[in-house]
């Protein structure tokens, strides 16, 4: 989340690594190799499994250490440095049934352009986001906003607030979505913040003293929070596993080209009627009004977006579904995959659903039901353990340093949105750990190369501006980092690691936790940088190394899991009862494993051969 007291960001640089994917493809032959593996008693499963991974392995070792000059797409070639699998975790290896809809990363993207414009078209909601962030930077300047709110243009402690009460707002819509979602469906709930978004946006435009504008601020956060909670919870529930990451990951491209648009809309707009004290209102009206447009594009299409399947099989809703699915998936309703994937949700539904009515016995109340799934986040442990990840990932990422209020100038914004499109070729191939290791690396390097110059040059930059360009340089890779790892991969891990239960309420914990966080930041940094000075890159260097290790050791991979296996991969349904419950759930649905797995490994160790 991109936020600071003035708009402005606090840029930090890719890291030119490329992390190894699986082995996953035969270029030559267009022959897609398997990967995953469902790993049940049989010992043609385990044959295969182990088949393939010592064949990965051999593969790896040969690979460790060569340079790939790889992946030309959107007229970008990157130049990336092949790594290992150092990041293994035991967990990473969860096997699945799945058959794939298609590659993943930039040419799955390709070829399913259908559910990339969807969500692009979601992502709408990430630039509502960026601009009514980065549009305030350039509004308080302005000499004819100073002029019509004076006590707000002489008070800095007050600009600071006016910035910060959309955080609260935000924090706010983020924390009470969770329920709204589910009762409104997450398209609907998309529609309800634009229209309050609106409200919002119209009130600040149209103010004439300090409440005012004040409390358009605070409803404009209020759905602000509301889409930074449902758009990627809708992207994740509608995108296919091999896509899952790249399609989240559109929310924070959604965030950059609002912050973009926003720097230079304002910088165009500061000229009407002039630069001094014959500047019109509509230097700073126009630019809080034009927010409105994407917002009401946005509230327009929603009445052409699908629901999600998951949601509609929470509802009871198989046909629309079933219906949804062949929309999305552009393949007929007889196709095995897809068949596989609406029976995969459906025993998740239905597991859910049963197990609600196990644990909470003749609670009719909606209220009530809904405080017990918030209590269960808590005292569950595979749940709470997949909300600490959710939350703490939101907290790292803020306390990492990307609120500074150091730097504002289009050179960041241009930064920050082109280092955001290699997490969306490439998530769904790096995967998010390695994803995550990478940049926390490059943003701790940053912060130390930074903090370091200052401490050496803090009172010389005059006389030594190679140092001052340095210093620039590395705050640029800062912000390069941050977009491509923890800029994306925040918005990824919440919407895809809860079961259906549970999600909508953990996303908007975790996103609430997030602006809490930016909060904190923003109110914290200036006294910091002002008391310690250079020991503030040292602090958030300091949150950068607990990133690194945290996820290298606790976080497990999420790459190409279906959302309804996420249980397995955090020790959900591991009681007996519960497995047994599943194994009845799966059975009356027909989803079995016995020589339906055989075919699959079959077919899968004859193409393990072949590589």
């Amino acid at each position: 989340m991109f936020n600071s007291m003035r708009g402005e960001i606090w840029s930090f640089s890719d890291v030119s690594g490329r992390i190894s994917s699986d082995v996953d493809e035969e270029s030559t032959s267009g022959r897609t190799t398997p990967t995953n593996y469902k790993l049940e008693s049989s010992d043609e499963g385990i044959l295969a499994a182990s088949t393939f991974g010592a064949q990965r392995a051999d593969n790896k070792i040969q690979a460790f250490g060569t340079v790939l000059f790889a992946r030309a797409a959107v007229g970008l070639e990157l130049l990336f440095l092949e790594y290992s699998d150092f990041c293994f975790y035991p967990s990473d290896t969860i096997i699945d049934m799945e058959i794939s809809y298609g590659a993943a990363g930039y040419k799955g993207l390709i070829h399913e352009p259908y559910i990339f414009f969807l969500a692009c078209f979601a992502s709408i909601g990430g630039v509502l986001f960026g601009y009514d962030q980065g549009v305030i930077s350039g509004v308080l300047v302005m000499n004819n906003f100073a002029k019509q709110f004076p006590s707000l243009s002489e008070d800095a402690t007050l600009q600071g607030w006016m910035v910060a009460v959309l955080t609260l707002g935000a924090m706010v819509g983020a924390l009470v979505n969770g329920p709204i979602a589910d009762a409104l469906s997450r398209r609907w709930t998309i529609l309800l913040a634009n229209v309050i978004f609106l409200i919002g946006s119209i009130i600040q435009a149209a103010s004439i003293n300090v409440p005012m504008i004040f409390i358009g601020r605070f409803i404009a956060g209020l759905s602000i929070g509301q889409l930074s909670m449902v758009v990627p919870l809708y992207l994740s529930e509608l995108a296919p596993p091999n896509l899952r990451g790249s399609l989240v990951a559109l929310q924070q491209l959604g965030i950059t080209v609002g912050i973009m648009i926003a720097f230079w809309l304002d910088y165009g707009t500061q000229h009407i009627g002039g630069t001094g004290d014959g500047q019109s209102p509509a230097a700073w009206r126009l630019p809080l009004a034009l927010q409105c447009v994407p917002s009401i594009i946005l509230g327009a299409g929603t009445f052409f977006l699908p629901f999600t399947p998951r949601w509609l099989l929470m509802k009871d809703r198989e046909e629309d579904a079933l219906a949804t699915l062949v929309r999305i998936r552009r393949v007929p309703p007889t196709d095995a995959r897809l068949k596989l994937e609406l029976t995969e949700i459906k025993v998740a539904a239905r597991f859910d659903i049963e197990t609600t009515a196990e644990l909470y016995p003749g609670v009719t109340s909606r209220l009530k039901l809904t405080l017990e799934r918030y209590k269960s986040l808590f005292v569950v442990r595979h749940l709470n353990r997949r909300l600490v990840i959710a939350c703490l990932l939101q907290l790292i990422q803020q306390f990492t340093g990307n609120s500074v209020d150091l730097l504002a100038t289009g050179v960041v914004g241009v930064i920050n949105f082109f280092s955001t499109i290699p997490a969306i070729m490439f998530m769904d191939r790096w995967g998010r750990k390695k994803v995550l290791i990478i940049g926390g690396v490059g943003m701790g390097v940053s912060q130390l190369i930074v903090g370091t110059l200052y401490a050496v040059y803090k009172d010389s930059w005059a006389s030594n501006k190679s140092a001052g360009w340095a210093a620039a340089f590395f705050v640029w890779a800062y912000i390069a980092n941050f977009a491509f790892s923890i800029g994306c991969v925040n918005w990824i891990v919440p919407s895809e690691i809860f079961p259906p239960g549970v999600r909508s309420q953990a996303v908007g914990l975790a996103i609430g936790t997030n602006w809490l966080s930016n909060f904190i930041v923003a109110l914290i940094t200036p006294r910091m940088l002002e008391a310690i000075t250079f020991g503030t890159f040292y602090f958030f260097l300091a949150f950068c190394v607990i990133l690194v290790i945290w996820v290298y050791f606790f976080v497990p991979e999420t790459k190409g899991v279906r959302i309804e296996e996420m249980d397995k991969l955090f020790g959900g349904n591991q009681g007996e009862a519960d497995m047994v419950r599943m194994g009845n759930i799966r059975q009356q649905l027909g989803l079995t494993h016995g020589d339906d797995l055989k075919k699959e490994v079959d077919i899968g160790v004859s193409e393990v051969e072949k590589v």
